[in-house]
């Protein structure tokens, strides 16, 4: 019995040691496996950000909400560019308007100008046309109270129509005996522009 009971321990001892390597064994592989796990997480959560980041991006695209833009130095100075281009071309326009504003008060002006002239001109003309008139009446006047024969010498000188003017100013009997002493080519052509004379009125349909 003395013998027995050293073995019987030694017996014991071996199985508890076996168990509790057994037992290490078991729970190893586990806790290995959420080390590896708990290492590899950080890692898919840093692969997952930029799948969200960029999701976001797009969603906030989408939605046209804001964006933050990052101009580098050269941006920069193109955006300055352009914004100096558009106010110069800003001030270019705005002084050919002006231009073309003076421009078009002095086209107004020169019309007011030209038609004061004008309607001088015009008034100047008709006195003119006028003083011609008397100074014709007067000179067939003239005529009238000359002998026929004495008058007919000076209008075979006239032009045929100027001749024809005067005439037509005298009473019927002096204008004939003027014509009846007359050359007679000159006072042919003399008579035809006499019957001339208002033909466009005479040839007027008429209306009545």
């Amino acid at each position: 019995m003395a013998i027995g009971k050293p073995n019987t321990s030694h017996v014991l001892l071996t199985l508890g040691v076996l168990f509790t390597i057994g037992g290490a064994t078991r729970f190893l592989p586990n806790d290995l496996a959420f080390a590896e796990n708990t290492k590899a997480a950080p890692e898919t959560d840093t692969a997952a950000a930029p799948a969200k980041t960029d999701i976001k991006a797009a969603t906030d695209a989408a939605q046209g909400g804001p964006q933050e833009v990052c101009f580098t130095t050269e941006s920069a100075a193109l955006v300055a560019e352009d914004q100096w281009l558009f106010e110069s071309q800003k001030e270019e326009l705005k002084q050919e308007q002006l231009a073309l504003k003076a421009w078009e008060k002095e086209l107004e002006n020169q019309t007011v100008e030209l038609q004061t002239l004008q309607a001088t001109l015009e008034e100047r003309w008709k006195e003119i046309q006028a003083a011609s008139d008397n100074d014709i009446r007067h000179l067939a006047q003239m005529y009238s109270v000359m002998k026929p024969d004495q008058a007919a010498t000076i209008f075979n000188q006239m032009d045929p129509s100027f001749a024809a003017g005067f005439l037509r100013l005298m009473n019927s009997e002096q204008a004939g005996l003027i014509l009846a002493n007359m050359e007679s080519k000159k006072a042919y052509v003399v008579s035809v522009r006499l019957a001339s004379m208002n033909a466009d009125v005479r040839n007027a349909p008429n209306n009545g």
